[in-house]
């Protein structure tokens, strides 16, 4: 980099996407070790392998080719930029600090955010999902840093969290906090949850911890005993009627998912849909009755910081009470990122986990 001597530089790495049915190609680089305006620094201790990964690689989604993907992830605050924010309870970013953060990265004056979607800022940035570029790579999580943009969500790590149940926080267990809060509250609720993966099961907990009678329904009868684990009063196969819900969370992204959440609505119930990240068949609704059931549809994709705080609390609470340390397994290097994300494939944990300093 011209004008920068190597004393200011910090040697990285990352897996760079070249496409569907391409290897991951393992680069070698240098960041200024010294971030930007309102930017941080971190090193990524521990990341791990989503399903919207899979869905990216196997070119069931869009996405930019190529790209640096991950965007579940957690690590150590190497150094802070002028006029870096604090986390979101307001504990000060410092280095050394153990964080996780938001999966996308938010303006905070458009008309959306000023509504109070920052999740869909007009200008959205979206660790994992970012065009590449060789000037700038580190903004995804399948690398040895990130470098966090102005308008990321951080969220500091208690002591005693595991790495590998702190870095789903940054997808899976916020995108469920962010299911929850819009199911409104589940106090004596019976509530079904479609998909028993790992937004699934933290579902599964998260409303059971908020006083709901859950029902999980998943085609596999692993799943099913591991549902029953994190605390589902009741488990069903896709081909066994659930019954009628108040509330009905979806989260296997599966069109028979959704068909079943709205069909097992009650008079007043409310469904929330966040598995549908990819294209799928389209379920018919039937208007009249929506109408006249008083049902209540909605869908969540991404997520606010507030629920990013809930989440890392959450698990910080109760990650001993239920298995959660089970759901992520593997220590991959960064160079076999290929090697996680083919043992992800029928593995019995939803999660692998790829450790960048490993090589």
């Amino acid at each position: 980099m011209p004008g920068t001597t190597s004393d200011e530089l910090v040697t990285v790495r990352y897996a760079r996407w070249d496409g569907v049915d391409r290897p991951f190609t393992l680069v070698t680089a240098a960041t200024p070790r010294s971030p930007g305006a309102g930017e941080v620094l971190v090193r990524i201790d521990l990341a791990t392998v989503c399903g919207s990964d899979l869905h990216t690689v196997h070119g069931r989604r869009p996405s930019p080719v190529p790209a640096v993907l991950g965007h579940e992830q957690v690590g150590t605050v190497l150094a802070v930029g002028p006029g870096a924010p604090s986390c979101v309870d307001g504990t000060p970013v410092v280095p050394g600090l153990r964080v996780v953060w938001s999966v996308t990265a938010s303006c905070g004056s458009c008309r959306r955010c000023l509504r109070g979607n920052p999740q869909k800022c007009q200008g959205l940035r979206k660790y994992g999902h970012e065009p590449f570029d060789e000037r700038a790579p580190l903004t995804g999580g399948f690398a040895t840093h990130c470098l966090l943009l102005p308008g990321t969500a951080i969220v500091a790590v208690p002591d005693g969290l595991p790495d590998a149940v702190a870095a789903p926080a940054s997808c899976a267990t916020a995108t469920v906090a962010a299911v929850l809060a819009a199911a409104g509250p589940l106090e004596g609720r019976e509530v079904l949850v479609t998909g028993a993966g790992m937004l699934g099961l933290t579902a599964v907990a998260m409303a059971a911890l908020g006083g709901a009678r859950v029902t999980a329904v998943d085609p596999s009868p692993a799943r099913r005993v591991r549902a029953g684990q994190f605390g589902a009063a009741r488990v069903r196969d896709v081909n066994e009627p659930p019954g009628l819900f108040d509330v009905a969370l979806e989260l296997s992204g599966r069109t028979e998912g959704v068909a079943a959440c709205l069909s097992a609505l009650d008079v007043g119930g409310i469904a929330v849909l966040a598995g549908s990240v990819s294209p799928a068949d389209a379920v018919p609704v039937d208007p009249e009755w929506l109408v006249r059931g008083l049902r209540t549809v909605t869908g969540v994709h991404n997520y606010r910081p507030a629920d990013l705080q809930s989440a890392v609390a959450f698990l910080a609470a109760r990650h001993a009470a239920h298995p959660f340390a089970g759901l992520v397994e593997g220590a991959y290097a960064l160079s076999d990122l290929g090697a996680a994300v083919r043992a992800a494939h029928g593995a019995d944990a939803p999660r692998q986990a790829v450790l960048p300093a490993l090589g």
